[in-house]
């Protein structure tokens, strides 16, 4: 393939996705009960000259405190509800910040899937314990913790927790609730049950397992002893999922990656965009139909996703690999954003 031909399949396209100064400001997105105000900026009040580079994942806690981790000045910074700073840690601990989780303990699991571990911290960022040999992955597809993992979703019933390992490893590894390895599923493929790139966990009330299948483009539903159930389709390379259940009933929360090429870099309802979904699998909305871009409404790569108790979403999204970094010349691009509910 030319150059010229790899960037008319894979190039990044400026025309038609930056903002307008006239247009600039929140909009509305979604429909029926699941509508948001946006606003098309970077959440989160940084401190000055702080940077996120890219927020790869958030997650929410009891308090509705906002944990985003990320590859910029400081790789762990907790915010309110409002966007305002409580803390921040991290820094020079991390090598490739991936996936963050909130426990039901209240600590705090991240992963980084430059060095291929998981490491447990108090709130205040303690490091508790660490999963995996730092920078000694294992072999690739040899289905042994840890290679180049993603993520970590709790079974709120019981404290055991999975893994989602990730792109290197086609497995989900079981972990007793001190940290114990209890088994392992998956391997590689399309077929039921099989798994390309495990991105994202999430948790049910009934401990049923849902797993980002990134690049199968779907999520599969997996029994807390691994079986496989069944699979949603018709998503956009879903990349990061979770489940809240404080509006009475448990809703899932999908965040999809664009999935077309440079040519068609502006088709609609190919994502980037976020789904709601019951845990049936019916899809109760969609939102963002427009291509990726820096236009209010729209998103880049939403990575990670969580939702606190008033209902509203956080995104964060890896702007910077999949976009920022490709453009000529480079520039870092709105990262983290906020979906208010209406």
């Amino acid at each position: 393939m030319t150059n010229k031909e790899q960037d008319w399949e894979f190039g990044v396209r400026a025309e038609g996705h930056l903002a307008d100064p006239k247009s600039d400001g929140p909009v509305i997105l979604g429909e029926n009960d699941f509508k948001y105000k946006v606003s098309g900026q970077d959440w989160g009040i940084l401190p000055d000259n702080w940077t996120y580079k890219e927020a790869t994942a958030v997650d929410v806690d009891s308090e509705d405190q906002v944990y985003v981790f990320n590859r910029g000045t400081c790789p762990m910074i907790v915010f309110n509800s409002e966007g305002q700073v409580i803390r921040t840690w991290g820094q020079d601990i991390f090598k490739n910040p991936h996936g963050v989780t909130i426990a039901p303990d209240g600590t705090v699991y991240c992963v980084d899937n430059g060095d291929s571990t998981i490491r447990q911290f108090t709130p205040e960022g303690k490091l508790l314990k660490t999963l995996g040999t730092p920078n000694s992955p294992s072999p690739k597809m040899s289905g042994d913790p840890f290679s180049l993992p993603a993520h970590v979703a709790f079974d709120r019933r019981t404290g055991e927790f999975y893994v989602a390992d990730g792109y290197s490893n086609a497995r989900v590894h079981k972990y007793s609730p001190d940290g114990k390895l209890l088994f392992s599923w998956g391997e590689s493929g399309t077929a039921d049950g099989q798994l390309n790139i495990v991105h994202y966990l999430a948790v049910d009330n009934n401990g049923w397992v849902y797993v980002a299948d990134r690049e199968n483009h779907r999520i599969q539903i997996f029994s807390p002893d691994g079986k496989y159930e069944t699979q949603w389709g018709n998503l956009s390379r879903a990349a990061a999922i979770c489940i809240d259940d404080r509006s009475g009933t448990e809703l899932v929360y999908i965040g999809e990656y664009f999935c077309g090429i440079a040519t068609n870099d502006i088709g609609t309802d190919l994502g980037p965009r976020v789904t709601v979904m019951n845990t049936s699998g019916t899809v109760l909305a969609r939102v963002g139909r427009d291509s990726y871009g820096a236009q209010p409404g729209r998103f880049y790569s939403p990575h990670g996703i969580a939702v606190d108790s008033k209902g509203d979403i956080y995104v964060a999204e890896v702007s910077w690999s999949d976009y920022g970094s490709h453009m000529n010349p480079q520039q870092e691009l709105r990262s983290m954003q906020k979906l208010v509910k209406q």
